[in-house]
């Protein structure tokens, strides 16, 4: 499981999966997303720019990213 920090009260999707390491630019984030490969607390979610924050749980395959305060 990938921990990301957050320095703001927010971090988009696509921002999440590129800075996990899970996808290697926003356009290959979009593509995954939009397939509905991503799931956000576990509900697939098809918009990039879904904001998350403290305690969300991102699903990439056999990925999962938390995101934390």
């Amino acid at each position: 499981m990938e921990i990301i920090k957050l320095r703001d009260e927010y971090i988009k999707l696509g921002q999440a999966l590129k800075a996990a390491g899970f996808v290697d630019s926003g356009l290959e984030s979009k593509i995954v997303i939009k397939e509905g490969q991503v799931s956000v607390n576990g509900e697939v979610e098809y918009q990039r720019g879904k904001k998350l924050h403290d305690g969300d749980i991102v699903t990439f395959g056999e990925n999962t990213i938390k995101i934390e305060k």
